[in-house]
């Protein structure tokens, strides 16, 4: 849900032209009355936040048609589409805002009109892309980035136009080198730290999306610069705030699952807000389904996951569920359940998101897995570190044990030991699993180098930081290259 709701962030490095930092005393601003969203629309909005559809839309039918009404609107509509995935209402979406943007070429212009524009048009390009419609998508991101970018030139001080400017120049910059090509194709150049300052001064200044900035903000300083602290204090300000809001409540599930703070993830999926007004959301019976796994819930776990693909129209994350409901079945020694879940992996489904790419290499593989590497993965991914530790002790590696299960027995202790903040034997065995590693086109020994240069890079180590870092990128073929290499290239960037 998290990437489905923010889709429009992770798409918009694909096109558009990147500028810096825009400094104010380098540019002539127009001079025009400020201009924002009535109370009346600022209200919709908030019920779009909190995704209630027909509260939001009651209140848009009270407003004249204007450009903060018309953005509204399109808010709703493009988060009902990304959040289904109904293929069904695809075309609709794309008609009504192709209207939206023939009737704000008709406004004024003025900062607010601009900006609708701009935004409208970015939400196009997450509706083709989403869709299949990658060559039309394109080109609607580099209009919008373009548009954007006129934006913040022509309206300065307007900090909504930074907000999206800021994401949009961040995760162009932040691409992996896989996608270099593609840049280098388009003659695009990313700049993460102008990113970085136009997200901030949206996050840190009043205006009429300043809690989208912050959330968006969050999550990439979350992400890509460990800071789960500032985060989690957000979101759980906001869910405190706004109980009635799923979206709030979605992000302080999603988070304290990131962060393997089960019992907190699993507390705030029960506390969401519930009822018919209210958005269907599938992905959250996604993520509960991982977090009762975790614990060795498997028949819950396994309801879970089955209301999910029951009430999902999308095709991410399919093949993933699939590979959860096999875990959860072969973990209770229910073997004919577990097969043909294991069938179902290959069945449907796209392989665009990591964790969907993971489970068909599962399947494609035929590797049998080891019941005890695997509990401890689970309980690991639960923040349940000691158990995970008893459990990793039943694993004896011999002569006939696979590669890829000798690499993943000392990377699970690894992970293990630093969940317990024991970091002296955290970096023995991450050191120890690159060791036995070489080239296997596995994701332990670029992950352990990862963590290695992140706990060199908090004890003020920077050389050697470096060293793991640029050895995170060098390796080339793993199941999480992209979002390794990402993390990877931005730590580097900090170390400059």
């Amino acid at each position: 849900m998290q990437k489905t709701l923010l889709l429009l962030v992770c798409i918009c490095a694909l096109s558009g032209e990147v500028i810096g930092a825009l400094q104010p005393e380098t540019i002539q601003p127009e001079v025009a009355p400020t201009v924002g969203l009535t109370a009346q629309q600022a209200r919709a909005y908030a019920e779009v936040l909190k995704m209630r559809p027909a509260a939001a839309r009651a209140l848009l039918r009270e407003t004249p048609i204007s450009a903060g009404t018309l953005l509204v609107h399109d808010c709703l509509g493009i988060t009902e589409l990304l959040v289904g995935q109904d293929s069904r209402r695809y075309d609709a979406i794309i008609d009504a805002q192709d209207e939206r943007l023939t009737m704000l070429e008709k406004l004024p212009p003025n900062a607010l009109t601009q900006y609708a524009r701009a935004e409208i048009r970015l939400h196009q390009a997450a509706a083709q892309v989403s869709f299949g419609h990658e060559v039309q998508g394109a080109w609607s991101l580099r209009q919008a980035y373009q548009q954007m970018q006129a934006t913040v030139k022509r309206y300065p001080t307007y900090l909504p136009a930074r907000k999206t400017l800021g994401m949009m120049q961040f995760f162009i910059g932040s691409l992996p080198e896989g996608y270099r090509w593609f840049l280098k194709l388009l003659g695009l150049s990313g700049s993460v730290e102008g990113g970085l300052s136009n997200l901030r001064a949206a996050a840190r200044q009043p205006n009429d999306f300043q809690t989208e900035a912050q959330i968006i903000l969050a999550l990439v300083e979350e992400t890509y610069y460990k800071k789960p602290a500032e985060a989690l204090q957000l979101v759980g300000r906001l869910a405190q705030q706004q109980p009635d809001n799923l979206l709030f409540s979605y992000l302080l599930v999603s988070l304290n699952k990131k962060q393997h703070r089960t019992d907190a993830a699993l507390a705030a999926y029960r506390a969401r807000p519930n009822g018919p007004g209210y958005l269907p959301l599938p992905y959250l019976h996604h993520m509960a389904a991982d977090l009762l796994l975790y614990q060795g819930q498997y028949a819950v776990s396994r309801r879970e996951n089955e209301l999910f693909l029951m009430e999902y129209s999308g095709e991410h994350y399919r093949k993933d569920a699939y590979f959860k409901l096999y875990l959860a079945a072969w973990l209770a020694n229910d073997a004919p359940a577990a097969e043909r879940y294991r069938r179902q992996i290959n069945a449907g489904g796209r392989t665009v998101i990591e964790e969907d790419t993971y489970a068909q290499r599962f399947f494609d593989g035929q590797l049998p897995l080891n019941r005890q590497l695997t509990r401890a993965r689970l309980q690991i991914d639960g923040g349940y570190y000691q158990e995970a530790l008893a459990t990793l002790n039943g694993f004896q590696a011999t002569a006939s044990t696979p590669l890829r299960d000798r690499l993943e027995a000392p990377y699970r202790r690894a992970r293990a030991w630093h969940g317990l903040n024991r970091l002296d034997s955290a970096r023995l065995f991450y050191a120890r699993t690159i060791a036995l590693a070489g080239t296997a086109p596995y994701y332990f020994a670029p992950q352990s180098a990862l963590q290695l240069g992140y706990l060199y890079q908090l004890e003020g180590q920077r050389a050697t930081a470096k060293v793991y870092f640029e050895k995170a990128l060098s390796y080339p073929k793993h199941e999480y290259k992209n979002s390794t290499d990402t993390k990877a290239k931005l730590a580097l960037k900090e170390l400059e």
